[in-house]
């Protein structure tokens, strides 16, 4: 709930500082004492638009903080954690609005946006007045409303997960769909590159085993003949060997006569007798190596071409082919299987899109039934409310060709305010004195299951006294039990019902000197003060005894009745 509001030199306002509590507090004082200066304010440090105008005249600017006690689990701690501005339970706003139309946000002293602000502000109050454009009023929040209402929380998750896999399944058919379409649309393409790339059979590291083979076989041709012509030396009439043979034999047979002179020469010649016979062994060897089929040069060359051919032909590179070729037989595989598949995923998707429309169904019931519950509930509070003839009723309208995370239904609230009279939308029905009211009935039904922790009412009781006016407090005081209430009102019967009553006025300011601007004052009234206050505004400007009994009565009244009602219940 709030628990302080602190503001600063905001239009009239040049130093004030509230504490709050639990229950009805209640906020009144003259037309033009500054109780919507107040509010404007309270709104600039739940998010709203900032103004230049909110500057109180003569200042460079102005600032509103708001703080909150809020239990570990409420919604506002995970929105600050989900921007990095987690506190303790105690949440503080702050808001700066500069002059020159600039505004800065804080929340729990970190800087923050206005964005964040609203989004946080939202779970912690709700602001109605007589034109409110929010949760009650707006056609876009009544099914969460009904929802809430009706306890269809688990429901609705269950079918917007259910639609999420609707939409998941039929954007996997859509793709895998336009995956087939474009393999069909290359199928033609697809067999006839796999039909040349299977006869091609490339294989890794082929492009380099016949390059080497083709520049050996080009090699070989140019050396033949200088091991032809080296190999014809050793079998000319000019040979060496044959003479430095018969030289070594004739050493030999005169080796017994001269050993010691003969012996070296001899094992030379016998030696180069031998290296000779290696020789010429190498060169036939040579010789030998260098054969080759010339129709094999022209094998390889085709290989090599027809390759490289194919490699320009499908922009890649030779070595690269084989995996090319593995890449066709898996598209054309695909193909092959795609109707399965298509087929495969279609039963999902209709499996999908049957389960959400089955669960959708069944929330679109429940919802009628909560519907019917909460009409009921708030036709019994028109009636004290002077709205005798009026009906309220929830329009639930089922299109299951329009789905959406939230089920098929289209919510609205509608009003009838006369019999005979022809319902329609609530903001465009009924007046704005019959809009607060339905609003109020509204509420009170709904306050245990959607409501923030703190409820601003703007002089909803605007146009009405007596009775409608004490059916109101009642209501206001009923939703103080459960949530902290705050009213800006003119009605005495509801002023009296109040926990807490604060009196808004102006008066000048404390400061001295110069300054001698009004200012709005804000003072929290004992019990003395607050009989005089509610005489006031039962009177007027001249109070009388009269008034000041009514008053003491309206007092009186109002705390049996909140007696008895702590009793019963």
């Amino acid at each position: 709930m709030l628990v302080r509001l602190s503001i600063r030199d905001i239009v009239l306002i040049d130093s004030l500082d509230l504490d709050f509590g639990r229950g009805l507090t209640t906020l009144t004082g003259e037309t033009g004492a500054g109780k919507s200066i107040l509010l404007d304010a309270f709104m600039l440090a739940l998010g709203g638009r900032g103004d230049a105008g909110l500057v109180r005249a003569g200042c460079e600017q102005g600032q509103v903080t708001a703080a909150f006690d809020l239990p570990g689990d409420h919604p506002a701690h995970l929105v600050t954690r989900e921007f990095g501005l987690a506190g303790d339970n105690e949440l503080v706003l702050r808001r700066v609005q500069a002059a020159d139309g600039r505004t800065r946000a804080f929340v729990n002293d970190q800087p923050a946006t206005a964005q964040v602000l609203r989004a946080i502000g939202a779970t912690l109050v709700e602001i109605h007045c007589q034109h409110d454009d929010r949760a009650l009023v707006d056609p876009a929040a009544h099914r969460d409303l009904v929802d809430a209402h009706g306890g269809l929380t688990a429901k609705v998750d269950e079918v917007r997960q259910l639609f999420a896999a609707w939409r998941a399944a039929t954007k996997a058919l859509a793709e895998e769909e336009a995956r087939v379409a474009k393999a069909r649309a290359d199928a033609d393409y697809l067999r006839h590159a796999h039909e040349e790339m299977s006869k091609l059979a490339a294989q890794p590291g082929e492009e380099a085993a016949l390059a080497e083979r083709r520049q050996f076989m080009q090699r070989a041709e140019k050396v033949a003949s200088d091991l032809r012509d080296a190999l014809e030396a050793f079998s000319s009439e000019a040979a060496p060997g044959p003479q430095i043979a018969q030289a070594a034999r004739r050493l030999e047979r005169r080796l017994a006569q001269a050993p010691q002179l003969l012996e070296p020469p001899a094992r030379a010649l016998a030696q180069a007798v031998d290296a000779l016979g290696v020789a010429e062994q190498a060169l036939e060897q040579a010789l030998a190596e260098t054969a080759f089929d010339p129709a094999e040069l022209d094998r390889v060359e085709e290989r090599l071409f027809a390759l490289r051919g194919a490699a320009r032909k499908y922009q890649t590179t030779v070595e690269a082919l084989p995996s090319l070729a593995e890449k066709f037989a898996r598209d054309i595989a695909t193909l092959e299987a795609s109707e399965a598949r298509l087929t495969q995923l279609e039963r999902v998707r209709v499996a999908a899109k049957d389960a959400f429309h089955v669960a959708a169904g069944a929330l679109s019931a429940a919802r009628r039934n909560a519907a019917q519950k909460l009409d009921a509930l708030v036709d019994a509070e028109l009636k004290p409310l002077r709205l005798e003839g009026a009906r309220f009723m929830t329009q639930v309208t089922s299109d299951p060709e329009a789905p959406g995370a939230e089920g098929i239904d289209h919510v609205e609230f509608w009003v009838q305010t006369n019999p005979g009279s022809r319902p329609g939308p609530l903001t465009r029905v009924a007046s704005g004195g019959e809009l607060a009211r339905f609003m109020l009935a509204l509420k009170v039904v709904l306050a245990d299951r959607a409501s923030a922790p703190t409820l601003v009412f703007d002089e909803i009781d605007t146009g009405v006294g007596g009775a409608v006016a004490d059916a109101i407090g009642q209501r206001l005081a009923r939703l103080a039990e459960g949530a902290q209430v705050l009213a800006v009102t003119h009605a005495p019967q509801v002023a009296a019902r109040a926990g807490r009553h604060l009196r808004i006025s102006k008066s000048a300011p404390a400061k001295t000197g110069k300054d001698s601007r009004v200012a709005t004052r804000v003072a929290t009234l004992a019990e003395a003060e607050r009989r005089e206050e509610i005489a006031r505004m039962l009177s007027g400007a001249a109070i009388t005894d009269e008034a000041r009994a009514a008053a003491a009565r309206l007092l009186e009244g109002a705390g049996e009745r909140l007696k008895i009602r702590r009793v019963s219940t």
